[in-house]
């Protein structure tokens, strides 16, 4: 009886003192991500230096005093899961991203968008993996079949333009920061569809059979992730709309809100579905119609409460990346052979350099083809500025190669340690060097403010791009609604390649107010209800 007693007690101090031992590294990671707010805003006005670069470094002399303390053995207070990233971090990023974005400028732009981020990513990674498989053959890294060199293409098709948009003002750029933003969120939705369909095909084989399956599979995801969104942030609109929790507790609208983007992530997850694309166009949805359902007070918590979770979320991984850079398990598995490990994340860099270029100048000229007004053509500085955006490489590329090189955060392969590390270098590298440079590079090619609403305006009076959205949010085009100034109905097809824009727009707006709005709520169809703030607003002399 004794001895089990022991033996029960001695367990339960390992359990305390393992749960004190979790206690202490959240508390010092929570005063970590203080310490990176704080000296970020000290740091705002500096030329060089951002939030994501003060996180990276803070990491990074973190990892070393572990390192110090541990004799080695240890860089990082929590260990790196990808699944803690794309169940944990990745949603309120993407999501608020959608929520907070204008439509207008994004929807105007949105073939381009889809241009750079979709196609553009299909050439970087077509570039990158055949690049790799070339190259790689001539190093010492282990074998490597045509799947691994497909999904490392994957993993570095995925940009990180976060410093780029730090930089960027989306008033004083709409165009600029509409493709750079927008590319960036399709860009990631691109690469985990291609990483996802790549780890669901035996590609050993390839037969046009298999190719087709797997084109197949990539739109399937791609189409059928978007629908999931838009589905679920109807729903909550719905919801919302028709039991206005208001009227008894803000509280409810807000979380179920919440909980319904949320819901949106995770069950595009459970279906095997683009998880990332599906939360984005819910968080578009939400904004154009649930914002609108809830009351006043509710509108401005949503919006700040989306944000600060997405900024929170944005600075921890970059907090950890530079602690996990030291991880001494996957570097001492490259300590005989360092010059493999630079060569290698040198023709990485190289081939993302490429990768980058090759579809940006091109797509650009494509892209101002179709655009009449000089003010909306993309010009060579913005092409620069779109190219250099999509260079550094962040979370997403990390926690794909986590996935795929690794096991529970650990490798003993190689091979893989290789790639890993070399992943590690190229992330680094990519946002500490080209992030330096965002800013002086910014504004040496774009003209200064003074300017900028002059030459940079792409929302002209009268747009003549056959791109133009369906969806604009904005008060003037409520008016159009009246009948007067609807545009003239097309003679010929050559004007409806050139104008085409007003009527797509006009019958779209028509049809959201008659058939969408009033089901699902918008701008102008908040619901009234006896008691609720919305009464009491009326009301109101």
């Amino acid at each position: 009886m004794g001895v089990v007693m022991e033996s029960i007690l001695s367990k339960m101090n390992i359990v305390s003192t393992s749960d004190h031992t979790s206690v202490v590294s959240i508390n010092l990671f929570v005063a970590l991500l203080c310490a990176c707010i704080v000296i970020g805003h000290l740091l705002e006005e500096n030329r060089w230096v951002n939030e994501s670069i003060t996180a990276l470094f803070i990491g990074l002399c973190t990892g070393i005093i572990i390192l110090l303390l541990s004799g080695g053995t240890s860089s990082h207070l929590l260990v790196f899961s990808e699944d803690l990233f794309f169940i944990y971090l990745l949603p309120p990023i993407i999501f608020n991203a959608g929520f907070q974005v204008k439509k207008k400028q994004f929807f105007r732009n949105f073939m381009t968008i889809m241009l750079f981020g979709a196609i553009g990513t299909l050439i970087s990674f077509v570039i990158i993996s055949f690049g790799a498989r070339h190259f790689f053959q001539n190093l010492n890294i282990g074998e490597m079949n045509l799947g691994d060199y497909l999904a490392i293409g994957a993993i570095f098709a995925a940009t990180d333009s976060v410093c780029t948009l730090q930089v960027l003002n989306q008033d004083e750029t709409p165009l600029l920061y509409s493709l750079v933003f927008g590319e960036g969120v399709v860009n990631d939705a691109t690469s985990v569809v291609l990483f996802n369909a790549i780890q669901s095909f035996d590609l050993t084989h390839i037969n046009s059979g298999i190719f087709f399956q797997f084109v197949g599979n990539f739109l399937y995801l791609f189409f059928a992730s978007t629908l999931l969104g838009v589905i679920a942030g109807l729903l909550s609109a719905y919801i919302i709309k028709k039991l206005y929790f208001g009227r008894h507790s803000t509280d409810r609208e807000v979380a179920l809100m919440m909980l319904m983007a949320y819901l949106s992530y995770i069950l595009a997850e459970l279906f095997y579905l683009s998880a990332i694309l599906t939360v984005f166009f819910c968080g578009i949805v939400m904004s154009h119609y649930t914002w609108h359902n809830v009351t006043e007070g509710s509108r401005i918590t949503t919006k700040h409460a989306f944000a600060t979770l997405s900024f929170i979320c944005e600075i921890f991984i970059f907090l950890y990346v530079g602690m996990d850079a030291l991880d001494m398990e996957k570097w001492k598995f490259v300590n005989d052979s360092p010059k493999t490990s630079v060569a290698v994340s040198s023709i990485i860099l190289g081939l993302i350099l490429v990768g980058r270029a090759a579809f940006v100048f091109p797509l650009s000229f494509l892209s101002n083809l179709a655009r009449k007004s000089q003010h909306e053509k993309i010009n060579l500085k913005q092409q620069v500025t779109i190219w250099w955006a999509g260079l550094m490489r962040g979370a997403v590329s990390m926690a794909l190669a986590y996935n795929k090189f690794t096991s529970g955060g650990y490798t003993e392969l190689r091979g893989n340690a290789i790639m890993i590390t070399s992943t590690i270098t190229v992330v680094l590298f990519s946002t500490v060097v080209f992030g330096l440079m965002t800013k002086p590079l910014v504004r040496c090619l774009l003209p200064s403010p003074k300017n900028l609403s002059r030459m940079l305006s792409s929302e002209p009076t009268s747009p003549k791009s056959f791109f133009e959205p369906l969806l604009r949010n904005g008060l003037d085009s409520e008016a159009d609604l009246g009948g007067h100034n609807a545009p003239p109905r097309p003679s010929s097809l050559r004007m409806l390649l050139t104008t085409p824009s007003h009527t797509v727009h006009y019958y779209w707006r028509k049809f959201d107010d008659a058939f969408m709005r009033p089901v699902f709520g918008g701008r102008g169809f908040t619901p009234y209800v006896p008691g609720s703030p919305t009464e009491q607003s009326v009301l109101q002399p």
